[in-house]
């Protein structure tokens, strides 16, 4: 796949615009792994679509949904609109199900040990210890997002204001963050679902859940208040 690929994805996608650019695919090692975006400066007409240097050698159907994606998110604003033909779809649904296998090859090596208990906790209890392991790591001190995801990297990431948290606490999360693991995305009308009805219906079914949700609003809100002190009396 390379820059001369663009154009022709972009008129199959939209048969009745114009292409008015000049257009360049370029490979970065600055994202992480299978990672992408586009970028469209319209005073000079320059489309640039970058891709994580892991794309690199994977099957050209596989990249042109990924590519279709962005031109999507890019040129695409009415939802309607985003309804695409079936080849167009298939290319789409190729690139989704290599996102969801990606899990299968990814290395398992960045594991912290409080994290890997919390997970051995919630594998054995809650999914008959069905789930491989991801990557489990730490990430940045975070009062919005308590932990994340990555399909890409296989890796669940958890803010450290969790940390010397309540095992209880840390386990709810990790029940949530496997859940993504387990079921991971629906895919429809060219939008990916993370929270699907099965999803929050397994979500709910969580011993608690209603009052862990309250302490974890808490510790929040209690995390927001401390900074805003620290920054008024420094």
């Amino acid at each position: 796949m390379n820059s001369k690929s663009i154009k022709p994805i972009f008129i199959e996608l939209f048969p009745d615009k114009n292409f008015d650019y000049n257009a360049r695919l370029k490979y970065s090692a600055k994202f992480s792994d299978y990672n992408a975006n586009i970028k469209l400066s319209k005073a000079r007409g320059n489309l640039v679509i970058s891709l994580s240097r892991k794309w690199k050698g994977v099957n050209n159907e596989i990249t042109k949904g990924l590519i279709q994606m962005l031109l999507i998110k890019m040129f695409v604003k009415n939802e309607k609109a985003k309804m695409m033909n079936t080849m167009d779809t298939m290319n789409i649904d190729l690139y989704n199900n290599f996102i969801r296998s990606l899990h299968l090859s990814v290395p398992k090596d960045n594991i912290e040990p409080e994290l890997k208990r919390s997970f051995d906790r919630i594998n054995d209890k809650f999914f008959y210890g069905q789930i491989e392991i991801p990557n489990l790591v730490w990430g940045e001190f975070s009062k919005r997002k308590f932990a994340d995801y990555n399909y890409h990297t296989d890796t669940v990431t958890f803010s450290k204001i969790l940390r010397n948290q309540n095992v209880e606490l840390i386990d709810y999360i990790m029940y949530h963050e496997l859940l993504h693991k387990k079921l991971k995305f629906k895919s429809s009308n060219n939008r990916n679902l993370f929270h699907s009805t099965e999803f929050r219906k397994a979500e709910k079914a969580y011993p608690n859940s209603k009052e862990l949700e309250k302490l974890l609003s808490k510790l929040s809100s209690n995390s927001r208040k401390k900074r805003l002190l620290f920054g008024l009396f420094r």
